[in-house]
């Protein structure tokens, strides 16, 4: 039930990537900063960015999940289903491409490729210096799970409930593995190992060579029903973390999938944890922002700022930044909560 196309001219063989800005050698190549989703960089001291933007740029449509960065260009993905490549500087359009559907997801960066997910049910990867179609995989439901690229494969998973690792050259599909349920989550990998939450309550983990399943981890809402997954799962090489839509916190032991501890977030949970050394940093719809230590589950702190919180906090430097859906936009001290930066801006 899958179906891989190119176009019948092949786009002209993509050009060396350019060398990175010697002023910027940054790059944020997938939803989460790195095939982990890990959703930090502390040795970033970027400080706080000021109140007035630099520039703005309407896109025609809104945006679920933040762009991907490299090399100086932005893309972004538009719910109306557009792909944008921009100038970071300055806000101009490099290119604009359709590729069907909705995209609520982030695209991934991958040498001369952007790799493009769809809720029409298909993954497309884009040529980034003009945006052409160099190849597209239609799989059997929709995908909303932002893919990630590693040693030339990419993994994303379907709503018709299999994870996928396809060639990042041609978009053959090398493996796919169903996990059971319906997969919104993005994919994370770590140490030669995918971990992915599903909406039947399983976090999974597969050789990421092979598809090959390593273990399985059912968690349960109560006596009678299990929990869902669409928050990403994010992994320390020691720890696999996630939020269900319960609002429950959960770490499993990344080598065997044993559940270390659980917490909870107030009302529903959707936030991928924010990793960092021995902290994690989730949202809930209770308007609260919590750090939580790795290790062991202890609540290290807990903010409210009076919005339910969608998308997924991130760590730059000393500061966690995340947005509420009442469109306000924060920046928290990573060691004890206490709000330094707002924007009155800003929703997932």
């Amino acid at each position: 039930d899958v179906t891989v196309s190119t176009p019948d001219k092949p786009p002209p063989k993509p050009k060396p990537e350019p060398p990175q800005p010697v002023a910027d050698k940054r790059c944020w190549r997938t939803f989460g900063g790195d095939p982990q989703r890990s959703l930090a960089r502390t040795a970033a001291s970027l400080g706080l960015p000021e109140r007035k933007p630099l520039w703005t740029r309407g896109l025609r449509s809104y945006i679920e999940y933040p762009p991907t960065y490299c090399d100086g260009d932005l893309y972004v993905n538009t719910f109306e289903g557009a792909t944008y490549s921009i100038v970071a500087e300055t806000g101009k359009v490099n290119w604009r491409r359709r590729v069907g559907g909705t995209l609520p997801s982030s695209p991934a960066i991958d040498g001369p490729r952007v790799i493009v997910a769809s809720q029409s049910g298909t993954v497309t990867a884009l040529d980034r210096e003009k945006g052409r179609v160099v190849w597209k995989v239609s799989t059997g439901g929709k995908v909303e799970s932002s893919p990630v690229v590693v040693d030339g494969l990419v993994y994303f998973g379907s709503h018709d409930g299999r994870l996928f690792a396809v060639r990042s050259s041609n978009g053959r599909v090398k493996w796919a593995y169903d996990t059971g349920g319906r997969v919104n989550a993005s994919p994370s990998v770590f140490g030669g190992r995918v971990y992915a939450g599903n909406y039947s309550g399983a976090i999974v983990c597969l050789d990421k060579d092979t598809g090959r399943e390593i273990w399985t981890t059912y968690s349960r809402r109560d006596a009678f029903r299990y929990d869902s997954f669409y928050a990403s799962a994010s992994t320390d090489g020691q720890r696999v973390y996630s939020v269900a839509r319960s609002g429950r916190v959960i770490a499993l032991d990344a080598g065997n999938g044993d559940v270390v501890w659980t917490g909870r977030v107030g009302g529903l949970g959707y936030t991928t944890p924010a990793v960092d050394d021995d902290r994690i940093f989730v949202g809930g719809f209770d308007g609260r922002i919590r750090a939580f230590r790795a290790r062991d589950g202890n609540e290290l702190w807990s903010k409210w700022v009076g919005g339910r919180i969608l998308g997924a906090p991130v760590l730059i430097g000393d500061h966690v930044f995340f947005s509420t859906l009442e469109r306000k936009t924060f920046a928290v001290r990573a060691s004890d909560g206490d709000v330094v930066w707002q924007l009155p801006m800003g929703r997932y």
